[in-house]
């Protein structure tokens, strides 16, 4: 599989230039059609980090995986494309104590070259591995970003990096971003200790989200939820029909999978989602 095939996968011409435009159809897209997963992780076999077995990835299954797949691929296609890209540390935090760690659990790129009047620097931010991030690549001006029914805001911009601060309705409080190394050594490392049980966060329970402009959809263990305009309505899945069916909808294709294993992790997650329930859903 190629970059072509992943462009195809999306929907988008093999011969996008290297334009801002281009940059805000691909990010788009890919936002829109590949959800944030840690899927192959909860089956047992948490998907190679090498960037283009990512791209690869997305053209054949429709899957990409959580940050490091879903940026890896991005990478690859903008950099095939033409674009002029940068790795940067990124350390997703939600306790205030943890702000200041210097963990590498978020891979983030930093797209240069691209000039417009409203960012004459031409520094942008793409990132489709938050799941619940922007729709849109960001550009690297300190502000407020009003995105649907989310409000985010970039601080702190530096050459280094930057503070992305997530809306209150989110997972996770913000993103600090730095010039430390993330490379694919480094990478290597993290993805090890974050989809290694039992410690690793991605090993606990099956997480699916994906952005649209109007809002967002989880799937997280049992549950369905959508946020747009109109509120936040969530539902309980607790027959494997319904779960099977809220992964579908929420764009995460799963027929190349056998039923049985998808089955195994549906009755793993019910017996979390029961006893999170006695537990009065903390």
């Amino acid at each position: 599989m190629t970059t072509a095939d992943y462009l195809h996968r999306l929907g988008l011409p093999a011969d996008l230039p290297p334009t801002v435009e281009s940059l805000v159809a691909l990010h788009r897209a890919h936002v829109t059609q590949v959800p944030y997963s840690n899927l192959e992780i909860m089956l047992g076999r948490p998907p190679s980090t090498v960037p283009r077995d990512s791209v690869d990835r997305v053209a054949r299954t429709g899957r990409a995986g959580y940050c490091f797949h879903q940026n890896g691929a991005l990478e690859t296609v903008l950099v095939d494309l033409g674009h002029t890209v940068e790795r940067r540390h990124g350390h997703v935090w939600t306790k205030p104590e943890h702000r200041h760690e210097t963990g590498l659990n978020h891979l983030v790129l930093l797209v240069s070259g691209l000039p417009t009047d409203a960012n004459p620097g031409g520094r942008w931010w793409p990132d489709v591995g938050l799941g619940e991030g922007p729709v849109d690549p960001l550009p690297l001006v300190a502000g407020e970003v009003a995105d649907g029914p989310f409000r985010f805001a970039l601080t702190d911009v530096t050459d280094a990096g930057w503070t992305f601060v997530n809306d209150p309705s989110g997972s996770f409080t913000a993103l600090e971003v730095r010039d430390r190394p993330a490379g694919q050594p480094e990478v290597d490392v993290a993805h090890a200790e974050l989809s290694t049980p039992p410690t690793g966060v991605f090993t606990r329970v099956l997480v699916v989200q994906r952005r649209d402009p109007q809002g967002s959809d989880t799937v997280r263990c049992c549950v369905a939820t959508r946020i747009d305009a109109g509120g936040v309505v969530s539902r309980d899945l607790t027959s494997y029909d319904d779960w099977r069916d809220a992964l579908a909808a929420v764009g995460l294709p799963t027929d190349d999978l056998a039923d049985d294993e998808l089955r195994g992790l549906f009755d793993r997650m019910l017996v979390a989602h029961r006893a999170w329930d006695v537990a009065g859903r903390p």
